[in-house]
């Protein structure tokens, strides 16, 4: 399977805010795919669930 990247919005829990950012897409041991990247602002880790593989 090719590196695929995830562009868009995140929520910084630690903000309280929507972030943009670029990260990696992982798939969980459920079958989900999740987009993992780094807040900008606080440097936290953001997740993105975005649906099934």
């Amino acid at each position: 399977m090719a590196d695929e990247t995830y562009e868009g919005e995140y929520y910084c829990v630690k903000c309280k805010t929507k972030r943009q950012a670029k990260g990696n897409v992982v798939v969980n041991a459920k079958g989900t795919r999740m987009a993992k990247a780094t807040c900008p602002e606080c440097g936290t880790k953001l997740n993105r669930i975005l649906g099934k593989a």
